[in-house]
């Protein structure tokens, strides 16, 4: 008898495990088409599209690639580690616990909450050389006229890494604040009954507590920037005559502006030798943490 109450409650059990796997499999059946429409399927089209020799032979022909390159490096190299840069610096204020940097920060964080449309849009009207308001402010106090912003290639980059440090500057500042944060207090009490400056606390306890978040952050902020399009099709729109184009820009201007979507997908793997070892030591730097 009691091997019979086992052997039902057993049956019992099996089954319900059973319903349970059944409906945890319906309710994945969204998500895996999803998944598989919007994102395996246009990754593995976009894949075969650039196995396109023609279109790198196209792409490697045109001058316009090579300085689209030059940008790219450019604009990576300067605005991910100025950006950096000034977040690991601004995080060093906002972590105070004063009431009215909190308010500030408050106001600190709205360029990047802001949506991209409205606000770099406004920047290309501010910089516009004939009746933009900084060229209005230069000529109103020194009487002469101010250089076209977005008419040079020098001044627009200038002007697209300027903006886009704007814009994101504060998300790196507030994850390097909480990097901050988990520092435990007792080592700056320690630090200064020992008599350690301002600087050696920073290189010997700030620094170091927050160096992995620090270089987490740089690499993912490398791919983010590589892939921003707004900054750059917003305010100069890739001009003049093609002089600020990144491969985001470019990439899209050969797929819409020129219909030669292959060449378009072959702008942007060009970058994947390039970005495929940074995502892998990003994620082995976040598997390191969590161990």
């Amino acid at each position: 008898m009691v091997s019979l109450a086992q052997d039902v409650a057993s049956s019992h059990r099996s089954g319900r495990m059973s319903a349970e796997a059944t409906w945890g499999l319906i309710m994945l059946l969204p998500y895996i088409a999803i998944f598989l429409t919007f994102v395996l399927y246009p990754v593995g089209y976009g894949i075969w599209l650039g196995t396109d020799i023609k279109a790198y032979h196209r792409i490697f022909d045109d001058p316009i690639f090579l300085r689209t390159l030059a940008n790219t490096v450019i604009f990576l190299g300067l605005a991910v580690n100025i950006k950096l840069l000034l977040a690991l610096l601004l995080s060093g204020f906002f972590v105070h616990e004063r009431r009215w940097i909190r308010w500030l920060s408050f106001i600190f964080i709205l360029p990047w909450a802001i949506p991209s449309i409205p606000t770099i849009l406004s920047f290309r009207w501010m910089l516009n050389a004939e009746w933009g308001m900084i060229n209005s402010l230069i000529f109103q106090f020194t009487f002469q006229d101010g250089p076209g912003w977005l008419l040079n290639r020098v001044y627009g980059l200038g002007s697209i890494i300027t903006i886009h440090i704007w814009k994101y500057l504060p998300f790196w500042t507030l994850i390097l604040v909480a990097a901050r944060l988990t520092i435990s207090k007792d080592l700056y009490e320690s630090a200064d009954v020992d008599g350690a400056s301002g600087l050696q606390k920073f290189l010997y306890i700030t620094f170091p507590g927050v160096r992995n978040m620090y270089i987490t952050s740089t690499l993912l902020s490398t791919i983010w920037t590589l892939g921003d399009f707004n900054s750059i099709y917003l305010l100069t729109g890739g001009g003049p005559a093609d002089s600020t184009q990144v491969l985001a820009t470019l990439g899209i201007r050969y797929a819409f502006g020129m219909s030669e979507v292959r060449a378009g997908v072959a702008t942007i793997i060009v970058a994947l030798p390039f970005m495929v070892p940074i995502v892998v030591l990003m994620v082995k730097r976040l598997r390191g943490e969590d161990r």
